[in-house]
Formats: C-alpha cells, structure tokens, sequence
C-alpha cells in the first residue's frame, strides 16, 4: 500500500509547485502595471527633459538678450545725448537769429522816405543804407552758423542774399539806386508840381 500512495503523494506536491492561472493572471496583470508605471516614470522623466532644456534655452536668450540690448542701450544713449546737446545749441541759436531778424526788420519797416525832411536828406538816406547793411550783416552772419550747425542735413535753408542780375560796380543793386534817385528827385518832383499848380492857378484868374 506504501508503494502505491508515493505516486499520489508527489503528484499533490507537483500541484503544489506549479503556479494556478489565476496566479499566472495576477502576476501578468502586476508585471502589466509595473511596465505602465515605468511608462509613466519616463514620460514625466521626458517632459522635465523638455522643460530643462526650454528653461536653459530661455536662460541663455535672456542672456543673449540683455547682453545685446545692454550694449545697444548704452551706445544709443550716448548718441541721443550728443544730438540733445547739439539740439539745444540750434536751438539757442535759432533763438538768438530770431531776435536779430525781428529786431532789424522793425527798424527797417519803419523806413518812410515820405516822411524825410528835404533839407536833411543826405543824412537821412545815409541813415536808412546804414540800417539796411546792419540787417544785411547779421542776416549773413546768422545765416552762416545755422548752416554750419544744421551740418548740410537737407533741411530748408535761409535764403541767400547774393546781389542780383542789376547790381552795379559800387556793389549797389539796381533797386537801391532807385530809391536813392527817388529820394534825390523827390523835392524836385514837389516843387514842380507846386509851379505846375501856381501857373494853373494864376492862368485861371
């Protein structure tokens, strides 16, 4: 009966050592999690990969970046200076022009030979050429620093006050020498009508 039992007896202890299916299930189940979870651990272990190297990239355009504009900035600056300084002097004398021309142009509009006396004619004239001449010279004098200070940058210039076509050999432009010979003949243009007058008058009775 020992001999016939033993079979049976190792038989129950091979079921024993070999695993069910319901145990196969669970542990291919188990190893199936495991191998999701390692996924997992990966993709996230990618994902702070990427979001390393996208925080180093933008780490070192920020440093690029500022170096550049740092540089940029500063040279920028200086520049703007220089031009703010230059501004302010044309500007200075562009004020100060300002006042130069208003200041001539009331004392030349107020230039009447009408109102001359004849007798003082000579003096007066002198006077008014004077005046003139002065504006003239501080008009070309005015003129030349805003064009040294503007740098020939095409903006409009002042114009110029060459002689014209009827300038003479004295230097005296053809308009000049009219009003001087208008202001020489005047008396004698008044007299003449006074004796024209006088005659008419003096035929009429």
């Amino acid at each position: 009966m020992a001999e016939k039992i033993r079979p049976v007896e190792q038989m129950l202890d091979l079921n024993e050592e070999v695993p069910s299916v319901e145990h196969l299930d669970s542990q291919v189940h188990k190893a199936q999690e495991q191998l999701l979870q390692l996924k997992r651990e990966q993709e996230q272990i990618e994902k702070q990969k990427r979001e390393l190297e996208e925080l180093s990239r933008r780490q070192d355009e920020l440093e690029h970046g500022r170096g550049e504009m740092s540089d940029k900035l500063t040279r920028a600056l200086v520049v703007l200076e220089r031009e703010a300084y230059n501004a302010q002097s044309r500007l200075e004398q562009i004020r100060v022009a300002r006042e130069s021309f208003a200041q001539h142009l009331e004392l030349i509009e107020t230039i009447d030979p009408r109102n001359w006396n004849p007798s003082d004619l000579h003096k007066e004239l002198s006077r008014a050429l004077s005046t003139v001449d002065d504006a003239r010279t501080e008009y070309n004098e005015h003129r030349s620093r805003l064009q040294a200070a503007g740098g020939g940058n095409g903006e409009q210039s002042l114009p110029d006050t060459a002689p014209g076509a009827y300038e003479n050999t004295e230097g005296r432009s053809f308009s000049e020498w009219l009003q001087i010979g208008l202001a020489l003949t005047l008396p004698l243009i008044l007299f003449g009508v006074i004796a024209i007058a006088l005659l008419v008058w003096m035929n009429g009775r």
